[in-house]
């Protein structure tokens, strides 16, 4: 069972995120690690006006239903979100991000440690000698 520490240092790595992208895009889950990085991202935005920016394009690009990249989440998350969308804050994705990093990290990320993207990490990560933010190994 993958801790979330792991998950956390593998998002938080630039290779890793990579490796760990191009896995979720051979199985046609690209969108959950996509839709947690526009979450982290709109958490830090400061102004009004771009977080309403921000969240009505995460809205049309994740949750809405046929959105382009639609990620999986119960009806009443998002049925929640479409009700505070008009007038969004900086929390208005907490649980929905939840779900999602749950998700990649119950189901995706135990997968990930067994493909060759993250074999393939590995390698390259031991030709540079830099083991050490690879709790999980």
């Amino acid at each position: 069972m993958a801790s979330s520490d792991s998950v956390d240092t593998l998002l938080a790595n630039k290779d890793g995120l990579e490796a760990f992208r191009k896995f979720l895009k051979s199985e046609f889950s690209e969108e959950n690690v996509e839709f947690w990085l526009a979450c982290e991202d709109f958490k830090k935005t400061k102004s009004s006006t771009k977080i309403t920016l921000k969240a009505q394009r995460i809205y049309s690009d994740f949750i809405e239903a046929d959105a382009p990249k639609e990620i999986n989440i119960d009806f009443h998350t998002r049925n929640h979100i479409s009700q505070n969308i008009s007038e969004p804050t900086l929390s208005c994705f907490d649980d929905a991000q939840r779900l999602i990093y749950s998700l990649m990290a119950k189901d995706s990320f135990p997968r990930f440690l067994r493909s060759n993207e993250y074999k393939e990490l590995v390698k390259k990560q031991q030709n540079r000698n830099q083991k050490r933010w690879l709790p999980f190994l």
